[in-house]
C-alpha cells in the first residue's frame, strides 16, 4: 500500500516493546493496529509514534486489528499546552469512541488536521471543536436538522431544545432562539455570541452516541476550570 496519512489518537503498551495504537488515517478512517517495538528504548518510531504529530504509515492485515510496517514523520506536533492540550486530548477521544473502525471520514481528517493548527490559538478553539465535531456527526449520519421534526421552519421568535429521535429541534420555554439555530444551520459557528448555543447543540446530538460512560478529557476540563474559579477566588 502506499504511505497513508495519518494520526496517533490512542497508544497503549502492549507486550514487553509493542503498543496497541488507534489512528486516523486520511483514506481509511480510523484504524486499529500494533506497533511492534514502538515501546523499545532507542527506538526512532517511538520519538515519532505521539499525539498530534502527523505521519505516514502502511500496515498489513485483513482483520481489524492490522500490524504497522512504516511508521515516517510528516511533520513536526503542533505545539499543544494547558486548555489547549485538554481540548486535544478531547478530540483524540471522541474519534476513539465514535468512529466505526475503517469507515472513510476523509471530511473527518480535514477537519481535525485544521483542529489541530486552531488549537494553538485560544480564541480560535471553541469554533474548531465544534466544526469537528459536526463533521464527526454528519459522517455518522447523526447531524442536527436545524427544523421542526416534521421539517418546518423554525421561528426566529420561538425557542427550541434539540429532540435526540427526530435529530430536529422541539419548542421549549427555556431553549435557544429560532434565530441562533438559523445562523448555525447556515455554519455560522463563529459568529460572535453564538459558542454557548453551538456547544449545546453538538453535545446534544452526541450524548446518546457516548452514552453514559463520561469522557475522560471533558473532565479533566472541567477540573481545570473549577480550578481556575478556585485561583480567582483566593487570589
Amino acid at each position: 500500500m502506499q504511505p497513508q496519512p495519518a494520526f496517533l489518537l490512542h497508544k497503549r503498551p502492549y507486550r514487553e516493546t509493542s503498543a496497541l495504537v488507534e489512528l486516523l488515517t486520511l483514506d481509511h478512517g480510523r484504524v486499529r493496529a500494533v506497533a511492534q517495538g514502538v515501546q523499545r528504548p532507542g527506538s526512532r518510531s517511538r520519538a515519532q509514534m505521539q499525539p498530534f504529530a502527523p505521519l505516514h504509515l502502511t500496515w498489513q492485515g485483513e482483520r481489524d486489528l492490522k500490524r504497522l510496517r512504516l511508521i515516517e514523520s510528516r511533520g513536526a506536533a503542533a505545539m499543544l499546552a494547558g486548555e489547549g492540550l485538554l481540548c486535544g486530548l478531547y478530540a483524540n477521544e471522541l474519534l476513539t469512541r465514535l468512529l466505526p473502525v475503517e469507515l472513510p471520514v476523509a471530511d473527518v481528517f480535514a477537519f481535525y488536521t485544521s483542529t489541530l493548527a486552531a488549537l494553538v490559538t485560544p480564541a480560535s478553539r471553541a469554533t474548531a471543536l465544534r466544526r469537528l465535531e459536526l463533521a464527526l456527526l454528519e459522517a455518522l449520519d447523526a447531524a442536527p436538522r436545524f427544523t421542526l421534526p416534521d421539517g418546518g421552519s423554525l421561528d426566529p421568535q420561538a425557542a427550541y431544545r434539540f429532540d435526540v429521535a427526530s435529530r430536529a429541534f422541539v419548542p421549549a420555554p427555556r431553549g435557544i432562539d429560532g434565530r441562533t439555530l438559523r445562523l448555525l444551520a447556515s455554519s455560522d459557528w463563529g459568529e460572535a455570541g453564538l459558542a454557548g448555543a453551538a456547544k449545546a447543540v453538538t453535545r446534544a446530538a452526541l450524548s446518546p452516541l457516548l452514552g453514559e460512560r463520561p469522557l475522560r478529557s471533558r473532565a479533566l476540563m472541567q477540573a481545570l476550570a473549577e480550578r481556575r474559579r478556585g485561583s480567582v477566588v483566593t487570589g
